[in-house]
């Protein structure tokens, strides 16, 4: 999902920088969070599915 909001966003900045510079601002502002949000999750761990990680009896 982040990486279609990414490719969305990568558009939108090169239209914006063709068509007007504050609205290019605007859209790099927004596409640098995206990038950053990506990261964000593509580095948090994420849980193991099919192994159950309680403790104690079931």
């Amino acid at each position: 999902m982040l990486w279609t909001i990414f490719v969305i966003l990568l558009v939108l900045w090169l239209v914006g920088i063709v068509s007007s510079r504050t609205m290019g601002g605007f859209i790099h502002v927004l596409l640098r969070l995206a990038g950053v949000f990506d990261c964000r999750s593509r580095l948090r761990p994420r849980p193991m599915s099919g192994i159950d990680m309680r403790v104690g009896p079931s």
